[in-house]
């Protein structure tokens, strides 16, 4: 049985990037999502950003490997996230969060996450949540 998890807990920080074109690029061709902003300088800039942004869901999918090294006994049951400002291209983002509360659930309990994902500049790029329980023995 895994132990329990305390609200307050803390994830360690994570920094991620900085990123590149060729990351962004790699990134729009396994998810299928070839948006011109996240690829195409010009096209971004018309937008009034000085690089590419970084794919929001990109930034989301990070937590999920902190997630499971934090504590590879429990399983990301979801993950949901708003984006709130870009990460562009060349930038890195810290990723943070805490155990905001545990409850009862089928498999005995459920941990719910609050995270934060902040440009390297401080301003906050993604505010999400994740859902996390025991493993199936």
């Amino acid at each position: 049985m895994s132990p329990a998890l305390k609200s307050g807990e803390k994830l360690p920080i994570w920094v991620i990037g900085p990123f590149s074109h060729e990351n962004l690029a790699a990134y729009a061709a396994a998810s299928g999502d070839s948006n011109p902003l996240h690829l195409d300088l010009p096209f971004a800039r018309r937008f009034g950003f000085s690089a590419r942004p970084v794919h929001g869901m990109r930034l989301l999918a990070a937590f999920e490997p902190l997630l499971r090294d934090w504590r590879a006994d429990l399983l990301a049951l979801s993950l949901k996230g708003q984006f709130l400002t870009p990460v562009l291209e060349g930038e890195r983002a810290t990723l943070s969060g805490r155990v905001a509360k545990v409850e009862d659930g089928d498999a005995g309990f459920v941990g719910v996450l609050r995270l934060m994902a902040h440009t390297e500049h401080g301003a906050p790029a993604l505010m999400g949540e994740a859902r996390m329980g025991p493993r199936s023995p």
